[in-house]
């Protein structure tokens, strides 16, 4: 036998809080309430005051004869008990079964089940085993209902283990019926080991005999664990199941079945469940609704919607919720925000699920007013509950650091997470405040965060698969490869099975932006799953360093799969040919997606197109493209046409692009600073002093060029003219002499991107100082002798500093690479990958 352990009992009695004793008119009072409140069961324990076991006989003129009278006194512990379980108070009902003990009282088998149900919600796995250790002494424990209670306690507790040996131990004795295979089932399924509780139902269809048969609880058990498992083919034979034996009829069985198929995103089946139901109650409804929104379906959903509200069912808060998450997780945000007025009008109160969905749709859209809004309601919302869960809370919270990092928010979101103890974060608040930096914000931050995150071992917070995503986005932006590493070899170490695809898509970006397209390649040929964002990164990377080859080989094996091929596939092959210099077959793609693919061109596409066609010189083919498209140009078409004006110093249409701009509102620094460096190319420095007068007017501000590499020692960070690196005599001593030796071989100063109105040889000094070659000069003093140099800039490489690093690459034993704004260039051997295409 288990747990005959009687030193255990000592728990039931060890810091008792003793109740206080009862009046017979509080007793009366208690027991005549028809549906009393949990704070009237509160208030009956407050105000308990003379002795329970002298006035309950009185209370409720029972007999005097003793043997009576206890049976009776009996009853009314096992009532104050199961009434403290039906209204939820657990503690409550527990601290009366320990005072029942105390004043000698013998509990009985209608007892010990609702105690046992008590400990599971209280997930109070010491008490549940000391009761249960109880029952075992007193015999109690061969009482079917109590073996119930006592498996389906330790489930709720999580101890999965102890709940299986009390059921193999019931089988064992042959006193196993139906409600204890579904005890176990259920205790699988609550504590989410869904494949085990498919298991044990299996099994228990193999022992099925007449005496032992599925029912309908059964049903409603095992089914809500085929979604989460993948099995709705198995659900289908449960489902085959309950036609058989007559019970699909049960409103809670066809619930369970829908529900079912919902989950599992089979809403075909779905439906022609639910329309076979002759009894359809609410749930039936929001099961429908629900599963339609979240696949995106919401002509379905709303259809749904509309025939509740004709057919007049209490269109409740779960139906409501259901759509406002349908449109949230589809990026539909102000629909969203349209049902939840709706909903407000309606008179049905959000609950937290709502309040985070309706937050989620805020984020989605940037609608930092609304978001604003509904934080004042969800406050509100708080402030006007007693008791709140404090999960329900952080739910909210992690919600609204969410919204305001999205709408660009960055402090806000800050601000609330710092105002959160440390205690109550959970993997959620720091996913998103580390993702708020990683996309929005600084990604040095971060970083900085998951450092603390994972050395705070006092709160057990482990990453999980979206905080290692939102890290190694952190790592892309900063082309951190050696941070980008470790956390690969974190995740490697820690098994991240199940969100292995995302994950891996993530250290595909990683590695590409950080310069290894090669190593991204290697993370690709080893997924065992891949899907279409598998595939676009891959080609990504491929294109940002120029392998354009290589990006539509990896092309035509997709189109040769069964993986749909969209217009961001197509984006990204356009993309690909134009930083490789393959206009012809760009020039094919693009004519023949409509035809081999059915997507149309979209404004992105021209885009590409045009920018294909100016980095090739082409400019007058790029201008009849514009003028041929099929909808108004807007400022990403001319922006791109304005930069190939730049490379290939064409003054007219450049001036005609920036114009267009104008039109738009759509100058920023950099429109403005690619028509001044036009101009400045040729010569024109009246209309480059107008351009930047122009800029000093309307407020805008040039962004200063920024660099920086990875070093022995870190990151070091340089910007143009720097000098405040404890290195920098060392750095420009070094660049010195590498100019100095370039120029013996021919290297002469592109002077025309120094943009000054001075004469050659000063505009040779300030090329000098320009970041990415201070950042050069810093990678070769630290770095180990053959190993790569790693170069980021925030905007696009001066022509000049390209120049200079074909040059040097032939004298030094590294190779340089150099990630600008637009793409990767690799110098090796006094050349450069991007072939002049940037």
């Amino acid at each position: 036998m288990l747990f005959r352990s009687p030193p255990i009992l000592k728990l039931l009695f060890s810091n008792s809080a003793v109740l206080h004793r009862s009046s017979s008119t509080t007793i009366t009072y208690f027991f005549s309430s028809s549906a009393p409140s949990s704070s009237a069961f509160s208030d009956f324990l407050k105000r308990c005051k003379s002795s329970i076991k002298a006035k309950l006989v009185v209370a409720g003129g029972l007999s005097a004869d003793p043997e009576t009278a206890c049976l009776h006194l009996v009853f009314w512990w096992n009532n104050l008990i199961k009434r403290g379980v039906l209204f939820r108070s657990y503690e409550h009902a527990f601290l009366l079964f320990r005072e029942m003990l105390r004043l000698q009282w013998t509990p009985d088998g209608y007892t010990f089940p609702y105690v046992l149900k008590a400990c599971g919600e209280l997930s109070s796995f010491r008490r549940g085993e000391s009761v249960h250790a109880f029952c075992v002494v007193t015999g109690h424990d061969a009482n079917v209902f109590v073996r119930n209670g006592v498996i389906a306690m330790y489930g709720r507790c999580g101890a999965l283990d102890h709940a299986h040996k009390v059921f193999d131990e019931t089988v064992v004795r042959g006193i196993d019926d139906v409600i204890s295979w579904n005890s176990i089932v259920a205790a699988y399924a609550h504590s989410q080991d869904f494949r085990r509780a498919l298991g044990v139902f299996g099994s228990m269809i193999a022992k099925c005999d007449i005496e032992l048969r599925p029912d309908v609880i059964s049903l409603v058990n095992v089914l809500p664990a085929c979604a989460p498992a993948k099995a709705w083919r198995l659900g289908k034979q449960i489902h085959g199941y309950a036609i058989r034996r007559g019970l699909y009829e049960d409103v809670f069985v066809g619930n369970a079945i829908v529900d079912m198929y919902a989950k599992c995103e089979q809403m075909n089946e779905a439906n022609k469940v639910f329309e076979r139901m002759e009894v359809k109650d609410v749930v039936s409804w929001n099961a429908m609704v629900t599963g339609y929104s979240q696949i995106g379906r919401f002509t379905e959903a709303l259809g749904l919607f509309e025939r509740m509200r004709h057919q007049e069912i209490e269109l409740n808060v779960i139906t409501w919720s259901a759509v406002i998450a349908g449109y949230a997780q589809r990026g539909f945000g102000y629909e969203a925000l349209n049902v939840f007025k709706e909903m407000r009008l309606s008179g049905t109160r959000p609950n937290i699920v709502t309040l985070a969905s309706v937050l989620s749709g805020c984020a989605a859209v940037g609608a930092l007013r609304q978001g604003k809004e509904t934080h004042c309601y969800a406050i509100k919302q708080m402030l006007s509950l007693e008791g709140n869960d404090p999960e329900e809370d952080l739910m909210v919270i992690n919600g609204l650091i969410d919204m305001y990092a999205k709408c660009k928010n960055v402090e806000i979101a800050r601000a609330m997470f710092d105002a959160i103890d440390c205690k109550d974060r959970n993997v959620v608040t720091w996913t998103v405040i580390i993702g708020a930096y990683a996309q929005h914000g600084d990604a040095n931050e971060a970083l900085e965060l998951l450092s603390v995150m994972m050395k705070d071992d006092s709160y057990s917070i482990i990453p999980n698969g979206f905080t290692i995503s939102c890290a190694l986005m952190a790592c892309a932006r900063l082309a951190s490869l050696r941070v980008g590493q470790q956390i690969h070899a974190y995740v490697l170490r820690n098994h991240y099975e199940n969100c292995m695809l995302f994950v891996s898509n993530c250290l595909i970006d990683m590695y590409a932006k950080s310069g290894d397209i090669d190593k991204a390649r290697k993370v690709f040929d080893v997924m065992t799953q891949r899907n279409t964002v598998s595939w676009t990164s891959l080609m990504t990377g491929y294109g940002m360093h120029g392998r354009g080859d290589d990006a539509l080989q990896v092309f035509e094996k997709m189109r040769h799969g069964e993986l749909v091929i969209d217009g961001v596939t197509f984006l990204v092959v356009l993309y690909a040919c134009s930083h490789s210099g393959m206009v012809e077959k760009g020039m094919n793609y693009f004519n023949n997606m409509t035809r081999d693919h059915g997507v149309i061109p979209e404004i992105e596409h021209y885009a590409c197109m045009v920018d294909l066609l100016g980095r090739a010189g082409r400019l007058d083919k790029a201008m009849k493209l514009i003028q041929d498209m099929p909808m108004e140009p807007t400022s990403i078409i001319w922006f791109s046409l304005l930069s190939a004006c730049r490379v290939h110093k064409n003054v007219e249409i450049g001036e005609y692009a920036a114009a267009k701009l104008s039109e738009l509102e759509a100058e920023n620094d950099g429109s403005y600073t690619l028509l001044s460096n036009i101009y400045a190319n040729a010569r024109r420095w009246k209309d480059v002093a107008r351009i930047r007068s122009l800029m000093k007017h309307s407020g805008i501000k040039k962004r200063p060029g920024c660099s920086w590499v990875q070093g022995k020692k870190g990151t070091a960070v340089f910007f143009v003219g720097d000098r405040r690196h404890p290195m920098s005599d060392k750095i420009y001593n070094l660049l010195a002499d590498l100019i100095h030796r370039i120029k013996g071989m021919g290297y002469v100063p592109e002077t025309s991107f120094a943009l000054h109105d001075v004469d050659d040889e000063e505009k040779g000094d300030l090329l000098f100082e320009h970041s990415e070659k201070l950042a050069l000069a810093y990678g070769i003093l630290t770095s180990a002798p053959g190993m790569p140099i790693r170069i980021t800039k925030n905007l696009r490489v001066c022509g000049d500093c390209h120049l200079a690093m074909t040059y040097i690459s032939k004298i030094i034993d590294h190779e340089i690479i150099l990630r600008d704004s637009s793409r990767f260039h690799h110098f090796k051997n006094g050349s450069c990958s991007c072939r002049g295409y940037w």
